[in-house]
């Protein structure tokens, strides 16, 4: 025993050491963390330096954030908090989490200055065109179904208190947080990246992407891809720096199904109870918050083309869209995506083809892809 105990004391040793030093291995720039969340993917890259146990942190503490918020907002799950609402007696207020609040609070302010193209009640119509967790078959809906569900919804159909922290659905409505929950998520996880003292990252949760300061030391932007469909398969079109900023997309082309030639996509218009049918493909919005973005994305795409990006000019957004020409695409940019930007992008983009709107010209716009190496 005498002659082992120094050997058995050694190897421990040896072994926290190695232990240790593992943990505080720097890694190399930038650190990327990927996989699946939401029914998509997340990306998360970051440039400060980080030793291995320190990312590891990080990894575990973003997870987590995703995890609230899944257990707050998801409709795929019974025990959401979300979901409590849905079940809750049409009347009955509801206590609910500062996070759900807030977005219920922002999917209603989108939804009035949009005049109903946003709405969060519009669940049982997602479930009935088969694009909800109800997994119906895909088939179109029988026009009195359709109408019976339709004439339960509307912004009127939920009641939110902010300052009071509940809400409460005034009819038998399901609501859906598709819309905007994620870019929640998005901003969720880079204001966590922010309080562990971080000034250099990207966060993309399935194309809703928000970035901090540079990608590497040379104070070289993050750069994304901005994608249309081609021969069916996305194929990054335009390609923008961002800085201090987030990007939300909302587009027609990925989820959709088709009955006797006819095209369904997820995308409904809550006025009509039916997938939109215009030319505009996709909307992209640049904002300082992606949950707003997120939103916003959804309202312009439903609108079109020429109310959209009217209601875009009069609130001074940011935005990039693509629509259908014949068997190609053509684009149109905002003021404020052009004044963002600057010249030598916009100039860029001529050169493509996009149009920036002076108020009366119409286009088209874009789908956010993940980042651009």
């Amino acid at each position: 025993m005498t002659v082992l105990r120094p050997i058995l004391l050694s190897l421990l040793l040896g072994l926290m050491l190695s232990g240790c030093s593992e943990r505080d291995r720097p890694l190399d720039s930038p650190v990327t963390f990927e996989g699946d969340i939401f029914g998509t993917f997340y990306q998360v890259s970051i440039s400060d330096p980080l030793t291995q146990g320190e990312a590891k942190e990080l990894e575990e503490g973003f997870l987590a954030e995703l995890e609230a918020v899944d257990a707050a907002m998801s409709t795929w799950r019974d025990d959401s908090e979300l979901m409590d609402l849905n079940r809750a007696p049409p009347g009955e207020w509801q206590s609910l989490s500062d996070p759900l609040i807030e977005v219920l609070a922002i999917g209603q302010s989108v939804s009035e200055a949009s005049g109903g193209a946003f709405d969060m009640t519009i669940g049982d119509l997602v479930n009935l065109w088969s694009f909800g967790p109800e997994a119906r078959p895909r088939e179109v809906p029988d026009d009195a179904v359709l109408a019976e569900r339709l004439a339960r919804i509307g912004p009127g159909s939920l009641e939110v208190d902010a300052e009071a922290g509940k809400a409460r659905r005034l009819r038998d409505v399901f609501v859906d947080l598709s819309g905007v929950a994620k870019g929640h998520a998005t901003d969720r996880v880079a204001t966590y990246l922010d309080g562990q003292k971080l000034d250099h990252y990207l966060v993309n949760l399935g194309g809703e992407v928000k970035v901090s300061g540079y990608r590497d030391a040379e104070s070289a932007p993050w750069r994304i891809g901005i994608e249309v469909p081609r021969d069916g398969r996305p194929e990054a079109q335009h390609v923008f720096a961002l800085e201090d900023i987030a990007l939300a997309t909302s587009g027609d082309y990925r989820n959709y199904f088709e009955e006797q030639g006819q095209r369904y996509s997820h995308t409904l218009d809550p006025r009509t109870g039916r997938p939109i049918e215009h030319r505009l493909a996709s909307v992209t919005v640049v904002h300082p918050s992606d949950v707003w973005a997120d939103a916003w994305a959804t309202a312009l795409l439903v609108l079109g083309e020429q109310e959209g990006m009217a209601l875009a000019r009069e609130r001074g957004l940011a935005v990039l869209m693509l629509a259908r020409q014949g068997e190609g695409w053509t684009s149109l940019a905002s003021p404020a995506f052009a004044e963002r930007f600057g010249r030598a992008t916009i100039d860029e983009l001529d050169e493509l083809g996009v149009t920036v709107v002076d108020g009366t010209s119409d286009g088209m716009a874009a789908d956010a892809g993940r980042p651009v190496e």
